[in-house]
């Protein structure tokens, strides 16, 4: 985000090497922004809250005419570093996803005469956005400051969970009014506010709606709003007149009447601020009902002044920061409790205080014995977000779960989610791995007691045969590239799911059931093709396809990745992903090409994901296909190199900067990835009950585990010099699997990591050492 927060932040964390009450919160760096696309938002937000209330800098639209606007990309998370001037505060984003949406019920504060149109960046005058300055931003956990320059009024945001809410300080002596935008929106385009309503209760209560059509493709969000002051006068505009009003035209609707409603509706309020120049306003959101939102607005924010909330959104972070005690520099505290934060903005409670809830089927539900999530992001957070929640909250995971297996008894179709934002499905992304979230909250016994119903939703899920080439990928073992352009990705995803159904199958005791899935796991042989030693989609009569570049990402199968990467991606078999390659030889000689190789920039120059900061050789980081691949040497015998290539990713794709994030963060996957490889280790098969040792990154951490017991990584003289583990020790015993269990993590304890410049080129390579794989390499069924 902003060079001047930063310098202040890397300060504060310096002091905190001498001062111990300092609090994890202060190590926060919520500037630390992804490749300048500004992916991340700088507002206030408590853990996994509804609310993220964030300055929106522009309103680029994602299509004119149905064309797509390929600048709004830039836009994901409403904020970007690079813009001069501010539209509004709107209560709802998205953190680091590569897609977009929501910027809902947007506030502005002015003064002089109402402008109810933000005007375009070159000429800010012309509308109500405002110019500001990077100096007067402050940006912390739960809390954003920034003056607007064009009018001099300072704003303070804060959140709850379900609760923005602004404080505004208008110049002394001078008339100030709010703007509520209802058109606005992130990713935004002509017609996509179906409908707003809003009323004025009283003179400082206001209520309403707004249905919208976008990424979530029925979007309910109902508010309350609640002012310190009263209204002095208000009005709107509908910049989109419905053809027919009826008998309303009765009453002068645009000036002091307080039913407003119409499809582009921007409204003002007037305040007496030359008596009074504090406003704070409260918005509470709720997607059942205004009576719900005002509930929300009761129990979170009533009678709670501006600087007692933002009191406890800090404290609401430290709580679940101060788990982790970690050393390091100062840059590294930053980066590691950045991480830690990212990982907590997404999934986002939604239900109202009163366990009432709009669900998929867009009924209101109440949920029984857990708290209802939506945004899952599966397809990038099964990965490693769901695995860290399952270690250090697994409470929370569990209750997300629940909600996945809501959303599949809600859904029409039968399915777990693939990827769901405010009570809707938006199908984004490949695969059906909601089967995996759940399949691991299982197997580590986070899930408890609705084994039945989970393993009932993971079979429905994945027998859809209307759902991107389920049909075909039963009948033939593979989905033929006729049938889906991202045939082979596809088959590779499905085959791993089906894993981690064959693995919750097992501890559920079907296990007639877990043979049906174990075969399936192992389709991912049927893409291999010997003559190169790279999985490549096979057409319907069973070839291969002909002309096939294991480098490009487009037309070729696969899904926003390569053959190259995406090859790897049998996580459940990984001495069977060997032998389809060729041998343990083959294998490492392709995970060592990839990691040195350049890889022109022809094949990724237009894809807005990546960029040349995103990769190590023609390993992508940057997306998430990737993630598990520099720990397979653990399979190996050269496992060191996991250790070497851990330190080179660590290093270059996660710094304290602006565009310190190489690539998007996806609702916490990529930070998640970090803290995992941070500890030294990562949940490369989730599903499994192992994680795979790399090697620590810090010379100390200490984790309190979730039931009581505490785990302290030492690691003394780690550096960049000396990566390399030659040899480690539990609770003062000699360890030299290259694996550990969910189980024996849970235990605590302390582990004692001798480090050195040169690697032990012995330890980890016995069979006995080796990780979890479904075969061994041998097996032909």
């Amino acid at each position: 985000m902003i060079m001047k927060i930063k310098t202040f932040i890397i300060l504060l964390t310096a002091a905190t090497l001498q001062v111990a009450a300092q609090q994890p919160a202060d190590y926060v760096n919520p500037i630390i922004g992804t490749n300048g696309m500004g992916h991340t938002f700088p507002g206030a937000c408590t853990p996994f809250g509804l609310i993220q209330l964030s300055p929106d800098t522009d309103t680029i639209p994602h299509n004119v005419d149905g064309r797509y606007q390929g600048k709004a990309y830039e836009y994901c998370a409403g904020y970007q570093y690079s813009d001069s001037t501010i539209v509004g505060f709107s209560h709802t984003h998205l953190s680091g996803t590569g897609h977009s949406d929501l910027g809902d019920i947007l506030l502005m504060p002015a003064t002089g005469s109402p402008k109810l149109t933000p005007g375009r960046a070159a000429t800010p005058n012309e509308g109500y956005r405002s110019r500001y300055d990077h100096a007067t931003e402050k940006s912390t956990p739960g809390y954003y400051e920034v003056t607007l320059a064009d009018h001099g009024i300072r704003v303070q945001l804060t959140a709850t969970q379900r609760v923005g809410i602004h404080k505004y300080t208008f110049p002394w002596g001078e008339a100030g009014h709010l703007v509520l935008d209802l058109t606005h929106g992130i990713y935004n385009y002509n017609g996509k506010v179906l409908w707003a309503n809003l009323r004025v209760e009283n003179d400082t209560l206001l209520t309403g709606y707004r249905i919208t059509n976008g990424w979530a493709r029925t979007n309910y969000t109902y508010f309350a709003i609640s002012l310190s002051q009263p209204i002095r006068d208000y009005g709107y505009r509908d910049l989109e007149p419905v053809k027919y009003n009826g008998f309303w035209r009765r009453f002068k609707l645009e000036k002091n009447f307080p039913e407003i409603t119409g499809r582009k509706i921007v409204s003002y309020f007037h305040f007496d601020t030359r008596q009074n120049s504090e406003l704070v306003v409260k918005v509470a959101l709720s997607a059942v009902s205004t009576e719900g939102a005002l509930k929300n607005l009761r129990a979170e924010a009533a009678g709670k002044s501006f600087e007692q909330l933002a009191d406890e959104a800090r404290e609401s972070w430290n709580r679940e920061l101060r788990h982790f005690t970690v050393e390091g520099t100062a840059d590294q505290k930053a980066m590691f409790y950045t991480s830690l934060y990212h990982t907590m903005i997404n999934p986002s409670v939604y239900m109202d205080v009163d366990g009432q809830y709009r669900g998929l089927d867009h009924n209101i539900h109440r949920a029984d014995r857990f708290t209802n999530y939506t945004i899952f992001s599966l397809w990038d957070t099964y990965r490693a977000l769901h695995p860290f929640l399952n270690l250090v909250k697994p409470d929370r995971n569990a209750d997300m779960v629940k909600s996945m297996i809501a959303h599949a008894r809600q859904s029409v179709h039968g399915m777990l989610p693939v990827w769901s934002l405010m009570g809707n499905e938006n199908w984004c992304m490949s695969g059906y791995h909601g089967v995996s979230a759940v399949s691991d909250a299982l197997v580590k016994d986070v899930l408890k007691g609705e084994t039945d119903e989970a393993l009932k939703a993971m079979v429905s899920t994945s027998t859809v045969p209307y759902y991107e080439g389920v049909a075909d990928y039963i009948k033939l073992g593979y989905i033929p590239l006729e049938k889906s352009g991202t045939a082979a990705s596809s088959t590779l995803e499905y085959a791993y799911d089906d894993f981690t159904i064959y693995r919750a199958a097992l501890k559920a005791g079907h296990r007639e059931l877990a043979d049906v899935y174990r075969k399936r796991a192992l389709n991912y042989r049927n893409l291999y093709d010997p003559s190169i030693g790279f999985a490549r989609p096979r057409l319907a009569d069973g070839s291969f396809k002909q002309e096939f570049d294991v480098l490009q990402t487009y037309g070729e199968g696969f899904i926003e990745g390569n053959s190259w990467n995406f090859s790897f991606h049998v996580p459940h078999d990984v001495l069977g992903l060997m032998q389809v390659m060729g041998g343990e030889k083959q294998f490492m000689e392709k995970l060592d090409k990839l990691f040195a190789m350049h890889l022109p920039e022809k094949y990724y120059e237009h894809n807005e994901d990546i960029t040349a900061e995103c990769l190590v050789g023609g390993y992508v980081h940057g997306n998430e296909p990737s993630h598990h691949v520099p720990y397979l040497y653990a399979w190996t015998s050269q496992p060191w190199k996991t250790q070497y290539w851990l330190r080179e990713i660590l290093n270059k794709m996660y710094r304290n900067d602006i565009n310190g994030l190489g690539g998007n963060d996806d609702c916490g996957q990529m930070s998640a990835w970090y803290l995992f490889s941070v500890m030294g280790f990562y949940p490369v098969c989730p599903g499994t009950n192992q994680y795979v040792l790399g090697a620590p990154y810090l010379p100390y951490l200490k984790l309190e585990l979730p039931n009581g017991k505490t785990l302290e990584i030492k690691a003394p003289g780690v550096s960049d010099k000396k990566r390399y583990v030659q040899s480690l020790r539990i609770n003062g015993k000699e360890y030299g699997n290259m694996y550990i269990s969910h189980s024996d993590l849970l235990e605590g304890g302390v582990w004692e990591f001798k480090m050195a410049a040169s690697p032990n080129k012995r330890r980890g390579t016995a069979t006995n050492a080796k990780p979890y794989s479904l075969t061994d390499g041998k097996e032909e069924n």
